[in-house]
């Protein structure tokens, strides 16, 4: 073996393949490390290459992202917009004078509002200690590219895999939640004009704390990459068509990367004899993709007897939960098998048990989804929000 291909066989094992392709594109492998093509293509492999964008972050410390504007804020106790100011007063600017936010009841807060292009990296954001009445009233929306319509349009929690507002960690690649009530995403969201992300407050009562952090890359944004959408919806079965509707109604061409449920079951017994199924490009009555059953397709086996939390899938409730109906938060993650369509997709879940005396038993459940997916703008317009008493079992 030449010293040359020697060298270039250490290259490839230390910064993967993406990072040596990324060298190889701009000429010899041996060569200086340019920066990558994109920041779509960030790993552990890719960080010794030195890139060209600018990395931002928008806070309440830092409202707009800009350069050279966190933590200018100067304490003013008794101002509603600096909440918080008491502590810093004897301390001035630059100590901690406007960390978080304290949204009303019914309020919307803009936390996002950055011009493009660049690709939203991480998100960190934390509310109550415990998120009872305030988790699922809260809801995320997000808006690229000056669209009238969200793109996301989530309740808090449900986004970051929380079902029924109880907590539990989420060890996972796109979504982690740590204790005592942190929540992070690191789905990559692309946007080329602008980028808007607004939190609302739909509960009876004040917010005692909203606390983020959104860091982001400016940086051009390839042409083929699709802009992030996530959708909740909520639905009870019926035992004469016991089908939950994940999703529905998308147009055009995309990625379908993930999906999370809270389910709420309504009878006693083992409910996750269903099968997802994914019609793709035109599919009416029949699936081009058809799972086996519900813990099956959360990469499961025989039941889901224990909680786990892995990179690509996770049941995060205890099955030993004995207070009230039995409950479970459930994710997948499409990250290394995403599901491509081409003109439309229609994704949807059976809900289905065993009967006492052996045949398969429909079931009556209350199932909240959020679907993850990808595609490229305009979408269609999502169906209305549930109003806050919708949002839960009755």
């Amino acid at each position: 073996m030449s010293r040359k291909s020697s060298r270039r066989d250490a290259l490839r094992t230390v910064l993967g393949a993406a990072g040596f392709t990324a060298l190889q594109s701009r000429g010899d492998a041996t060569a200086s490390a340019p920066a990558h093509p994109s920041v779509l293509a960030t790993g552990l492999g890719n960080l010794p290459l030195l890139d060209t964008w600018d990395t931002r972050s928008v806070s309440a410390e830092n409202p707009t992202g800009e350069k050279g504007k966190g933590a200018r804020a100067v304490p003013k106790v008794g101002d509603p917009d600096l909440p918080f100011a008491g502590a810093a007063k004897d301390l001035g600017q630059g100590w901690k004078v406007r960390p978080f936010l304290k949204p009303k009841a019914g309020q919307t807060v803009t936390i996002m509002d950055t011009s493009g292009p660049g690709v939203i990296q991480h998100i960190w954001m934390a509310t109550e200690t415990n998120w009872a009445g305030n988790g699922r009233a809260c809801v995320l929306r997000f808006y690229w590219d000056d669209e009238p319509f969200p793109s996301v349009e989530v309740p808090l929690t449900d986004f970051f895999a929380v079902g029924h507002d109880l907590f539990a960690p989420v060890k996972s690649l796109a979504v982690v939640v740590n204790p005592t009530s942190a929540l992070n995403a690191y789905w990559p969201m692309p946007f080329r004009k602008r980028a808007k992300v607004t939190f609302t407050n739909e509960s009876g009562k004040d917010i005692s704390l909203l606390a983020y952090q959104i860091t982001y890359a400016l940086t051009p944004v390839p042409q083929k990459a699709g802009y992030f959408h996530a959708q909740w919806r909520r639905s009870v079965t019926q035992r004469n068509k016991p089908v939950h509707t994940i999703l529905d109604s998308v147009q055009g061409e995309g990625r379908y990367i993930g999906t999370f449920l809270a389910w709420t079951q309504l009878s006693e017994g083992w409910f996750g004899e269903g099968e997802i199924k994914f019609f793709l490009d035109g599919d009416r009555d029949f699936p081009t993709i058809c799972g086996t059953g519900t813990e099956d397709y959360f990469g499961a086996s025989y039941g889901l007897p224990t909680a786990f939390t892995g990179p690509y899938s996770g049941s995060t409730l205890s099955p030993d939960n004995k207070v009230g109906p039995r409950k479970w938060s459930l994710y997948r993650w499409h990250i290394m098998d995403p599901i491509c369509f081409r003109r439309d997709v229609h994704v949807s879940i059976q809900a289905l048990g065993w009967s006492p005396n052996g045949p398969y038993r429909p079931l009556s459940d209350d199932i909240a989804s959020v679907a993850y997916w990808y595609q490229q703008e305009p979408h269609v317009q999502f169906p209305p929000f549930p109003a806050l008493d919708k949002r839960w079992p009755h």
